[in-house]
Parts: structure tokens; sequence; C-alpha cells
């Protein structure tokens, strides 16, 4: 018989990730604390510690993306004109 993995909320990892961050308990006291395994615990925390910056860099992300897509629309304006044009001297002639 298979069992089912169990799933961790995001929230739940969070809290877990960040006391393991504090450092006030060993791991595996956390471990023992919140009943999964250390290796979770050491990969939630590394998993927090790689994304930290991310969450300061959030702004600029959605900055550069508005950018890129406003670039992308007047390409298109651009384009459109250009075969306006064009269909409108065919029309004329």
């Amino acid at each position: 018989m298979s069992t089912k993995r169990k799933t961790y909320s995001p929230q739940f990892k969070a809290k877990v990730a960040l006391a393991a961050l504090k450092n006030d308990e060993p791991i595996a006291e956390l471990a023992a604390r919140f009943k999964i395994h250390p290796t979770m615990i050491n990969n939630w925390k590394r998993a927090l510690a790689d994304s930290a910056a991310d969450i300061f860099d959030k702004g600029h992300k959605s900055q550069k993306q508005n950018e890129a897509q406003v670039d992308n629309l007047y390409r298109q304006i651009g384009k459109l004109k250009v075969e306006n044009d064009f269909l409108a001297k065919k029309l004329s002639l």
C-alpha cells in the first residue's frame, strides 16, 4: 500500500524556516517540535535564504516587465502603421 505524502502550507514552511534562521534552537529540536524531518527544515531554510533578495527586488522586476511590454506594444504599433500606410497606398492607386 502506498501512503500519500504529507504536504505543508507555505505559511507553515515559512514559520519553520524563520525559526531555523533564528538559531535559537538546534535543528533536531525544531524537527521534534514541528514533527518533521531535519532535512526538510534545512531545505526550507536554504530556500528562504536564497529567495530573500527577491522579496526586495519585486518592484524592479515589475518595472522591467512593464518596460518590456511597452516596448513590445510600440513595435506592434509601428508594424501596424506601416501595414496601414501600405494598404492606403494600394487602395488609392
